[in-house]
């Protein structure tokens, strides 16, 4: 498997985790775009979860090289059960970059960044403390993300912001990958 296929996996694995945190009266907590580019608005949760679906519905078909179907309305993708709606769509997903090869690493690693991002913003949302990705993950990211021209790419695209810089010395791969996206990894701590 690619080096962006297994990072794929590993995001999806953790937001499928922080989306089955989500309870009903959290679906209408408004969140700010994960980018930063005209035109795009807050949404609620349920609504930013639904677009995750949808578009995880898709993955094998754009994988393949394929034009994607329309997987349907929120409520047809969603249903009554989010968190299960997401596995189904995860485990869809996650099959089909398992046997991507080198031709689609550039998407799998902007869906693996807007995987991880999300999973940040929805846990610091319902309240949490700690960043849910895991070392192996943010570690992976670092490495592809950080170094110049990639960084600036993704700056450019709106997905980060300008970095959180310096960077202590005993900074954690999660929070370095988050401040290397701009993002504060512990918003509810006083700095």
């Amino acid at each position: 498997m690619i080096r962006d296929a297994e990072l794929f996996v590993m995001a999806e694995d953790v937001l499928v985790e922080v989306i089955g945190r989500v309870r009903g009266e959290d679906r209408t907590i408004e969140m700010r775009p994960l980018a930063d580019r005209d035109g795009d608005v807050a949404e609620s949760i349920r609504r930013r979860l639904a677009r995750h679906v949808r578009d995880d519905l898709q993955i094998p078909d754009l994988l393949a090289g394929r034009e994607p179907e329309d997987p349907g309305s929120i409520h047809e993708v969603l249903g009554d059960d989010t968190a299960g709606a997401a596995r189904a769509a995860a485990e869809k997903a996650t099959v089909a970059a398992r046997d991507a090869d080198e031709s689609v690493a550039d998407l799998l690693r902007r869906l693996t960044i807007e995987r991880a991002l999300l999973s940040h913003e929805i846990a610091m949302h319902l309240g949490s403390r700690a960043c849910p990705l895991t070392e192996e993950l943010a570690r992976g990211l670092c490495e592809l993300t950080e170094p110049e021209p990639e960084h600036a790419r993704w700056v450019s695209e709106g997905l980060f912001r300008a970095p959180l810089t310096p960077f202590p010395d005993d900074v954690s791969w999660r929070d370095r990958w988050l401040m290397v996206t701009g993002r504060d990894p512990h918003p509810f701590v006083p700095h």
